[in-house]
């Protein structure tokens, strides 16, 4: 079996979850670390027994570098993402892709030229029950579906945006929706699949920073279905995050990786099975502490993409399934801008 080596390009908290999961496979191997960051480098380095790199450039240009993950601040991964292209390298880059649509396009095209694997994570995506709930909706359990929505209601508190990148425009390239709520707005993307045209509002009612911490969006699908997205950092101590899908046959209410309620017209025993199972709430990581969240679900995300590589097949949040939510956030971010309607191409 392969050992597949890798090197993070980043040192702040998302970065240690990524040494986490990569010390966790028995295909992986952590070689180094390089962060604008000299002292969280160090310790990071320290904690996990590898390599300090003085930068980027210097990382890409190791033989034995075989995949980078990017843990930079968002409106950070573009560079060292094509650089890694340049060299030969797979990426595989943590949540917003990029801040902008036309910085995704630059980092897809550049991969596709080199020929190197580019990825994104999600971790969500990888919990069980989201397979679960996936099936019912190819399988039409729900008849027609009439409205999806998601609820993102979490709490930063200032020190949280204070002294760092959290909450400008330039590296966060976005607040409460593009940081936070990406997560269930890739899922409701997933399952759902295109919005054709939203209306939505943001604000910034409880911080001191450049961008939003409120933002709600009132969603058309292109299956005609109805949505909601609602996401926040002032919603004060933090409440776990929901979904729910809602039709002429059926109702899913999932609260973090949890099942509320499970409930189809055509009601099997495996039903009973499945709600039994994943009723009691599992999860609750993020809602006022980002570092409280499980690194397993980033080693499955890992796991996956280095399975893609080995097995030269597509990966299934490859650069363009990652630049989805973005293409959502960004067209809300322009409806509440323009106080209009967005129409998707």
């Amino acid at each position: 079996m392969k050992t597949w080596n890798f090197g993070i390009i980043g040192a702040g908290l998302i970065a240690d979850f990524h040494a986490k999961a990569i010390n966790s496979l028995e295909n992986a191997r952590l070689i180094g670390i390089c962060g604008s960051n000299t002292e969280k480098v160090r310790n990071l380095a320290a904690k996990y027994n590898c390599r300090i790199f003085s930068d980027h450039t210097e990382m890409l240009c190791s033989d034995e570098i075989d995949i980078v993950t990017i843990a930079t601040p968002s409106g950070a991964h573009m560079d060292p993402v094509i650089e890694a292209a340049h060299h030969g390298k797979h990426v595989i880059c943590e949540k917003p892709l990029e801040i902008s649509l036309q910085r995704i396009d630059r980092m897809i095209d550049a991969h596709f030229a080199a020929g190197t694997r580019l990825g994104g994570i999600f971790n969500y995506r990888f919990n069980e029950t989201l397979n679960y709930l996936k099936s019912a909706i190819e399988n039409e359990r729900f008849g027609t579906i009439t409205c999806a929505s998601v609820h993102v209601p979490w709490w930063r508190n200032e020190s949280y945006y204070t002294g760092n990148w959290h909450g400008t425009a330039i590296l966060d390239g976005g607040g409460a929706l593009m940081n936070q709520a990406i997560h269930m707005i890739d899922i409701l993307q997933y399952l759902m699949g295109p919005v054709e045209s939203l209306q939505a509002y943001t604000a910034t009612l409880a911080h001191k920073i450049e961008v939003e911490d409120t933002g709600v969006a009132i969603l058309r699908f292109s299956n005609n279905a109805l949505g909601m997205i609602y996401g926040t950092t002032a919603s004060f101590p933090g409440q776990f995050r929901r979904l729910e899908i809602t039709g002429t046959k059926g109702t899913v209410v999932q609260v973090e990786n949890s099942f509320k309620v499970w409930q189809f017209a055509d009601q099997t025993e495996a039903d009973t099975e499945i709600f039994n199972r994943f009723n009691q709430i599992e999860g609750g990581g993020g809602v006022s502490d980002p570092g409280a969240i499980p690194f397993e679900p980033h080693a499955r995300n890992i796991a996956a993409f280095i399975d893609s590589v080995e097995e030269e097949r597509p990966f299934e949040i490859d650069g363009h399934e990652a630049r989805k939510a973005v293409e959502i956030i960004t067209a809300i971010y322009s409806s509440s801008r323009d106080m209009k309607p967005f129409y998707f191409r």
